[in-house]
């Protein structure tokens, strides 16, 4: 069993009993305080969101295939959103397995994943992705053209307009992507997860509540 929580701006928490870790958990980005948790893992879609916490077990901030705990974590680089093929791949998006569950984080990107990148994720159950446009990440349309692409059963999305957050551009709102999507809206305070075959049989976004 595993939780989900929402921290804001694109920073989540998955915890199990044994082990925690932060995506994106530099949050001072978007006038948060960071994620900082002991012996946690922090796992970076852009070497900039990382925080480098004294205290971490490990900083993942780039491809590679990574173990620990709980988590199995892989990683492929991406072209980051609003550049092109020839710039640097600075981003990365990661497949991490807990117990039998499927996860896919995707942050900046562009609006297409390629077969490479598709075939790094394979069978996803859950997918975290950035949706708030503006020049500043995936908007409605381009993320949801990403879920079609991944088929996950579960959609978490992540940077989208919220009031308490200084974002360098303003954001949609959850509800632009939600009807772009068509899919189903669970609100929750944490998305807690017992196993893969608990999870939805159809698409459904998953809102969690910021806390």
């Amino acid at each position: 069993m595993f939780e989900i929580e929402y921290k804001g701006g694109n920073g989540i928490v998955i915890a199990t009993k044994k082990t925690t870790a932060l995506i994106d958990p530099k949050l001072s980005l978007v006038g948060l305080k960071d994620l900082i948790v002991k012996d946690a893992v922090e796992i970076a879609t852009e070497p900039r969101f990382v925080v480098n916490g004294k205290d971490s077990q490990l900083v993942i901030e780039g491809p590679g295939d990574y173990e620990l705990g709980d988590f199995s974590v892989s990683g492929v680089s991406a072209t980051r959103h609003l550049d092109t093929e020839a710039d640097e791949k600075i981003a990365t998006i990661y497949r991490i397995e807990v117990g039998d569950a499927r996860i896919a984080l995707v942050g900046n990107i562009t609006p297409k994943l390629s077969e490479e990148q598709l075939e790094s994720l394979g069978v996803v159950d859950i997918l975290i992705l950035p949706i708030g446009g503006n020049g500043y990440t995936l908007d409605a349309t381009s993320a949801a053209g990403i879920v079609r692409q991944v088929d996950p059963k579960v959609v978490i999305p992540t940077s989208y307009a919220d009031s308490a957050l200084k974002y360098e551009v303003p954001q949609d709102a959850l509800e632009t992507f939600t009807k772009e999507l068509g899919a189903p809206v669970e609100t929750v305070a944490k998305y807690k997860i017992k196993t893969e075959s608990s999870l939805p049989l159809t698409l459904t976004v998953v809102e969690i509540t910021r806390s």
